[in-house]
């Protein structure tokens, strides 16, 4: 095949790929995945169908590109050619593997910047769940210590008798009757159960938050009865022991879940400019990256809770300590991580 041919039917292959080369050298990979805020609409569908170009056919070009380069050096084609693909694979060889390097570390943003970040951003819709979650709790805790029977109101006496049976001081294990061999199974239940709880809380937003109000109070209200009601039996220095743990990882996380189901709800209620399909989307958004964040440190707690939490060697000072450093941990982390990325 002569090179006129050859360049007649791949140097529209050639350009394209040269203009996604040119319009990254000034972005990286990071920034060109979220350049969608210009105000010109034309400009911003050009963006879209490019970066969707790179995403989905700019590995076969690169590969397309490669084939080329090796058939005009074997077929002799003059050096201005093969410079010219020499330089359009190493350029193609350099962004493909900047993608690539970007897409491995997706989960490290997301830790040191989406998810903090998120939280701060929905600093009202936080506080608002932790208050339904955490006034209900300490009212029953105080009620249920005070009052003996008020147990009996929200739960039956077998419930009462399992969870007493459970942090009784002379379990060798402690949260549930089982043997040590059953870590792992428990593990299993825990995860189960902790990301059950925050994904109903979430969930439940789309009946206009209602739902998700519900959760956050009737959870709250029976985990203070039993605080309470434990403490009065005298039980209180096993579940304290108990709970230090993971406490700060499952509690927080299902005050996230339930501020994303508030976030959504309020979506729905009052929308703004936008539909309410639409606006419930945009919620979802944000929301969604609560929850995932959210799914992770439950993870954290039931693996603690499983493995940690469960032990009656541990030493008290080693298991409050051991809480405490995870409460400050946590509030450093929200607190602190990503507001310099933020700022740049």
């Amino acid at each position: 095949m002569k090179q006129q041919i050859f360049e007649q039917q791949n140097t529209e292959l050639w350009d394209d790929i040269e203009s996604l080369i040119e319009a990254t050298k000034t972005l990286s990979i990071k920034s060109w995945f979220k350049s969608f805020k210009s105000k010109n609409k034309a400009v911003d569908k050009d963006l879209e169908t490019r970066i969707a170009a790179l995403n989905a056919e700019f590995p076969s070009h690169y590969r397309s590109l490669c084939q080329h380069l090796a058939t005009a050096k074997s077929r002799g084609y003059t050096s201005a050619l093969v410079d010219r693909l020499n330089d359009l694979v190493l350029s193609s060889h350099h962004l493909l593997y900047q993608e690539r390097v970007y897409s491995q570390h997706q989960w490290l943003n997301f830790l040191a910047h989406n998810f903090p970040s998120a939280i701060r951003n929905n600093s009202r819709y936080v506080l608002i769940a932790t208050l339904f979650f955490i006034v209900p709790l300490f009212l029953f805790g105080v009620g249920c210590y005070l009052n003996e029977e008020l147990i009996y109101s929200i739960m039956d006496p077998f419930d009462v008798r399992n969870f007493e049976s459970m942090y009784d001081p002379s379990n060798d294990v402690l949260g549930r009757e089982r043997n040590a061999s059953d870590d792992i199974t428990m593990f299993g239940h825990y995860i189960y159960n902790n990301i059950s709880i925050g994904f109903r809380s979430f969930a439940l937003g789309l009946l206009a938050g209602v739902g998700t109000i519900f959760i956050l109070i009737f959870n709250g209200i029976h985990i203070g009865g039993a605080a309470g009601h434990l403490t009065l039996v005298g039980y209180s220095e096993t579940f304290y022991s108990f709970v230090v743990g993971h406490g700060p990882f499952e509690l927080t996380a299902i005050v996230f879940c339930g501020a994303a189901g508030l976030k959504v709800g309020m979506s729905l209620i009052s929308p703004g400019p936008f539909t309410r399909l639409e606006a419930i989307r945009i919620a979802s958004k944000e929301a969604g990256t609560i929850v995932f964040g959210s799914a992770i440190m439950l993870l954290i707690a039931a693996f603690i809770e499983a493995f940690w939490s469960s032990s009656s060697a541990l030493p008290l000072i080693v298991k409050y300590g051991f809480g405490a450093a995870g409460t400050i941990i946590l509030i450093l982390y929200f607190c602190f991580s990503g507001r310099r990325y933020a700022t740049r």
